[in-house]
């Protein structure tokens, strides 16, 4: 088990593996021309590591072939990776849920489940509920504990990346100083790897390879809920702060006089743009049952009294994505969440803000958008997370005595 994919040096054969498994799961499929001119390895190479991926299972020779070869030669036959060969697991712990899906090898989900819960209030009973959903979600599949290659866990909080701990005392205070990695392999009963992160990176990496953010490689993504969290990709990568603590977009410093956040600052930015604050400006007038989703639907069918909740708070989270756009130029922002999305009202507001707070040049060449998975971007982000983890894929298929 770990909190993080392994980062030991691999050998030359195991990183050539490496490369032409991540070629394939990028691509879907490839011939083994396109996957010698892919990863630069030559013909013979290509042709003895996929002969060697077959018999283990991990790759597949498809009857279809590629179209026309290289320099009008005979049509490649396509190859891709084996989706019986594993699953992936996602697990999304929010404040008051949790989400759990099941993946084969090409992130086509196979089973999920959603469950409310009061996540911050006991990470006992939010583990137990995660691995009880697994081993539904896994039944549901026909599949077992031993097909999975690897799991992806989102939590609303910072993570330790050397030791998987939850860094704060203060947003989980009941999970501090828990390993969930361990404790939810325990609760399985199976050594499954797991990778721990907080859970707007997962929904960054979901909305980068799926959604919003198709196509950048510096995206800030913000999620809007029952708090407010930002990803942060850079170059590609996933900046995540010395101690895991980047992105608490929501704890920065909106009124030094506002109301007491519960990370015991006083003013932050989820105090005045969260959902549970939002939701009780609007009681009055729609009751207490109403909620974030429905918030949003009243909104977008013209309900002036929701939109301009969400404007307000648009324009609040707005003038910490101005400062944070200063600083980092991201060629995009997206907006996601239970409040957020491609119809959101907080997009004009937080529009609003950018326009009046950022610099010229990064107000032009910055792109505001709303997200495309709503719920389901912290699950394909986790489940890429593993997927893309082509080093344990590899690792997991080759013997000991190669």
């Amino acid at each position: 088990m770990s909190a993080s994919p392994d980062n030991a040096p691999l050998s030359t054969r195991r990183r050539n593996r490496v490369q032409v498994l991540d070629a394939l799961r990028s691509s879907g499929s490839a011939s083994r021309a396109d996957l010698a001119r892919r990863t630069g390895l030559s013909r013979s190479t290509i042709s003895g590591l996929i002969s060697e991926l077959i018999a283990d299972g991990l790759v597949v020779d498809r009857a279809e072939t590629a179209g026309v070869g290289a320099q009008g030669g005979r049509p490649g036959a396509l190859l891709s990776l084996d989706r019986s060969a594993g699953a992936a697991l996602a697990i999304d712990f929010g404040h008051t849920h949790l989400r759990v899906a099941l993946a084969d090898l090409s992130a086509e989900i196979l089973a999920e489940r959603e469950l409310k819960i009061d996540v911050d209030g006991s990470a006992s009973a939010a583990l137990d509920a995660a691995a009880k959903l697994t081993r539904e979600v896994l039944a549901e599949a026909g599949l077992g504990l031993e097909d999975l290659i690897g799991a992806a866990m989102g939590l609303p909080g910072p993570i330790d990346r050397a030791t998987g701990a939850v860094g704060s005392s203060v947003i989980l205070p009941d999970w501090v100083g828990r390993n969930p990695a361990v404790e939810f392999a325990e609760r399985l009963g199976h050594p499954v790897g797991v990778i721990v992160d907080n859970d707007a990176n997962l929904a960054t990496l979901g909305e980068a390879r799926f959604g919003a953010g198709i196509g950048a490689s510096d995206v800030v993504y913000v999620k809007v809920a029952s708090g407010i969290g930002a990803g942060i990709l850079l170059s590609g990568r996933l900046h995540r702060g010395a101690a895991g603590s980047a992105g608490e977009l929501g704890h920065v410093l909106h009124d030094p006089e506002g109301e007491i956040c519960r990370c015991g600052n006083r003013g932050c930015l989820e105090t005045v743009a969260g959902a549970s604050t939002l939701l009780r400006l609007l009681q009055r007038r729609h009751g207490p049952d109403l909620t974030t989703r429905g918030l949003v639907e009243l909104a977008v069918a013209g309900d002036v009294g929701c939109r301009r909740v969400l404007v307000d708070a648009g324009r609040a989270i707005g003038r910490a994505l101005a400062d944070l756009s200063n600083v980092l130029g991201p060629e995009r922002l997206v907006i996601g969440g239970d409040l957020g999305g491609e119809d959101s009202s907080l997009l004009d507001g937080i529009q609003e803000s950018l326009t009046r707070f950022a610099l010229p040049a990064v107000l032009g060449s910055v792109e505001l958008v709303g997200g495309k998975l709503g719920s389901r971007a912290e699950l394909l982000g986790g489940l890429s997370l593993v997927i893309g983890d082509t080093e344990r894929l590899s690792s997991a298929r080759m013997g000991s005595t190669r």
